[in-house]
This record gives structure tokens, C-alpha cells and sequence, in this order.
């Protein structure tokens, strides 16, 4: 979390606090080449996508858009969507400064035209401002709820006093939410070295826990780090585990995703609050055999082919598509074009792909499953508010890679 997130919740809400900043530059110069593994990183024969479902009916995929989901007005951003299961439905939903809670919106025709469903939580419990969500479907039944239940999360800011992270789940598709628990709680919204807030939840099913990934300032001996904790029954858990947590204290690493790219290989994105390349907010990744165990593992500044280093707000996503290792798509505020690798994360093989979709602060990928085919290649669904600081509709649509 930054500070023009803060001022500007707390401005539009009507919130206590105000402040008056100037927006940070995107700086995107400089490289930082990154060499050598300490994992073994050695490319399949042929890509083994982990626990892949039944392929989709692909005759009625292809690119399209940007299509409008909602153009609410001013402060929108930050937009999620989950597919459900093999299903043409997907359901969306989207932070908005000075909003309570979030609407989820549905598509029934694979992304094209969108409606409002529901609210998390709904429209009459909800106040306050409410930040970052994130949606996830139970890949297979879990502490007592069934295969393909929904579960989202987001920051509860309420009036300024604290930060909590809450967790819902929806059995019926996105129609009605019930609150399960209070996955962490922090202090005020200040995004400052010295608050003690927590932000930015990511949702993964992980053997037998739930893991809640967010970022942390609550540690006196760091700035703000990334963390989880997890759960087996969905209402308790357990304790806080480090992901990212530098001896720089200044450092402000933030905004956790995940994408498993090989069976036993995954990867964590994140932005470096303060980060000594001279991007103020470098996309940097780590590599793990184990997505419960990135603390020590190896980390890399991302840069592309000439050496460009993207900024902020970074999401992760796998592909199968794109080569015997598939392809890694991760996006950045700033720019509207993704960053792949095909090699496992090997940080000297990054390249750019160009998108349709616009850039947009933490925009997220969701590759289509399946392998593709040569007369159509690995498709990758998109949904995007606008970049940083800039007002206007959420939209999506799909890309191919």
C-alpha cells in the first residue's frame, strides 16, 4: 500500500485523515541483469499443467474486447474475475475509493456483456471504505464446503481506525456471501515506514489449508513485508509466515500473487516499495518448489530483454500454452503491454506481448484452459481498471499470447 492510496480513500470517503501528495513518478529505466538459479529449473518435454481441468469447449473463444464491465466513476480500480469452472459465467468485481464493500458483477457469455449480481458483503451490512479484493473458486470441496464454492477477500479500512481482512464465501455463485472470519487485523490505513496496517489479500488452496497471502507493516523490524497465514476449517488460523521480508527496513515489498508453473515450481510477483534499482516501485519475483516457502528463496528483479524494468502493482499468471514450459504473463501499472517468459522464470528470458486490453493498477490475467492449438494459441482473459491515479471504466476482454 502507498500513501496516495490512503489520501485518496480518505478524501473521497469523507474519512478523517487527509493529505495532500503528489503522484509518484513510473520510472521504468535502468537493468538489473539477474543470473544463475539455486533451484532446478531444467525445461519439460512437454508442459504438465498441475491438476489441468477437462479442456473447454474452445470453438466459442477468441480475442475481443476491451468490453466495459461498469464505468462506476472516479476511483475505480483494481479489478478481479474468476471463471466458474467450465462454465461461459465469469464474475468480476473492483475496489472503488468512497465505496462500502464490492459489487460483483456476472457475465454468462464468456466476458462479453456484464450485469451486477450481488455485493460483498451486502449492500445493507456494508460501510466504510473497502479496498483489494480478491476472488477465488474452491478447486474441490474444502472445510465443509463443496467443489466450486466462492471465497473473496478484501480490506475492511471502515472508518480509518483499522485494517482487517475479511473472508466471504458464496455457495451459489456470487448471488449471496456469508462471512466467515477475520483473516488478519492491523491498524490504521497509514502507509508509511512506523503504521501497522495490513493490505492486499491473495487467495490460494494449498494441499490442506487455505492460504491467505498479504502484505504486513504490523513487524517492527520491517517497513511493511509479505506474509500468509492459513487455515483448515476457514475461521481459524494460523500464524503469521514470512514470504518477503527484507533486513532493509525502509523496504516496502507489496502486493503478493502466485502462479504455479511447473508441479513442484512456483512463483510469487511483487512490488519493492523503496527499491534500490531506481524504480521506486520495481516488479520483482521470486521462485519456490513450494508456495508455502518463498522466504528464502531466490529473487530477481524483473527486467525485459533491453533491460526495462516495469513498476507497480504487478499480477502473476501460467499459461500452458507458448512452449514445452508454457508461459508466465505478468502485468505492471505501467504499461500496457505484458512481460512472458517461457522458461521458468529464467530472469534473462523475458520478452514483452502486446495487449488490447489497457494497462490498469494490478490488473489481472486469467489464462483460458487448455492447451490451444496452432490455429489457436494460448488465450488469456483480462480485466483491468484504469492505471494509477487515472479515472475511468473497468474493462475486459480477451488476448492471445
Amino acid at each position: 500500500m502507498r500513501r496516495q492510496d490512503q489520501a485518496r480513500a480518505s478524501r473521497d470517503s469523507g474519512g478523517p485523515q487527509r493529505a495532500s501528495l503528489s503522484r509518484r513518478g513510473l520510472l521504468g529505466a535502468g537493468a538489473a541483469v539477474v543470473a544463475g538459479f539455486s533451484l532446478n529449473l531444467a525445461e519439460p518435454a512437454s508442459a504438465a499443467p498441475p491438476g489441468a481441468p477437462e479442456p473447454l469447449d474452445r470453438g466459442r473463444e477468441a480475442p475481443f474486447g476491451p468490453v466495459v464491465v461498469t464505468d462506476p466513476g472516479g476511483g475505480a480500480a483494481y479489478a478481479r474475475a474468476v471463471r466458474l469452472g467450465d462454465s461461459r459465467t465469469w464474475l468480476a468485481s473492483y475496489q472503488q475509493f468512497g465505496a462500502a464493500g464490492f459489487p460483483i458483477f456476472r457475465s454468462t457469455d464468456d466476458g462479453h456483456t456484464w450485469q451486477q449480481l450481488s455485493n460483498v458483503p451486502s449492500t445493507g451490512d456494508a460501510s466504510g471504505v473497502w479496498l483489494q479484493p480478491a476472488l477465488y473458486e474452491l478447486p474441490r470441496a474444502f472445510a465443509g464446503l463443496p467443489k466450486g464454492t466462492v471465497l473473496f477477500a478484501g480490506n475492511d479500512l471502515g472508518d480509518f481506525t483499522s485494517t482487517r481482512i475479511e473472508l466471504y464465501a458464496s455457495p451459489d455463485r456470487g448471488r449471496t456471501w456469508r462471512h466467515l472470519s477475520t483473516v488478519a487485523e492491523g491498524g490504521p490505513p497509514n502507509p508509511n515506514n512506523g503504521g501497522t496496517p495490513v493490505w492486499e489479500p491473495f487467495l490460494l488452496l494449498n494441499k490442506n489449508r487455505l492460504v491467505v497471502y498479504y502484505s504486513d507493516q504490523r513487524d517492527p523490524k520491517h517497513g511493511q513485508k509479505l506474509a500468509h497465514q492459513t487455515t483448515t476449517d476457514l475461521r481459524t488460523w494460523g500464524p503469521v509466515v514470512n514470504d518477503v521480508a527484507d533486513p532493509d527496513y525502509d523496504l516496502r515489498p507489496g502486493m503478493t500473487t502466485l502462479a504455479q508453473i511447473r508441479p513442484h515450481l512456483w512463483i510469487l510477483t511483487y512490488e519493492n516499495g523503496n527499491d534500490k534499482t531506481g524504480n521506486p516501485y520495481a516488479v520483482r519475483y521470486r521462485l519456490a518448489s513450494d508456495p508455502e516457502l518463498f522466504d528464502s528463496a531466490p529473487d530477481f528483479v524483473l527486467h525485459d530483454q533491453d533491460g526495462y524494468i516495469p513498476s507497480a502493482a504487478p499480477t502473476v499468471s501460467w499459461s500452458d500454452s507458448g512452449g514445452p514450459a508454457g508461459t508466465i504473463v505478468v502485468t505492471a501499472n505501467s504499461d500496457q503491454d505484458f512481460f512472458v517468459n517461457h522458461h521458468l522464470g529464467d530472469p534473462r528470458r523475458w520478452t514483452r506481448v502486446t495487449s488490447a486490453i489497457p494497462a490498469g493498477y494490478s490488473r489481472q490475467t486469467v489464462p483460458l484452459a487448455g492447451p490451444g492449438s496452432r490455429r489457436e494459441p494460448g488465450l488469456v482473459f483480462v480485466v483491468t481498471g484504469p492505471v494509477y491515479g487515472v479515472d475511468g471504466p473497468i474493462q475486459a476482454g480477451v488476448v492471445r499470447i
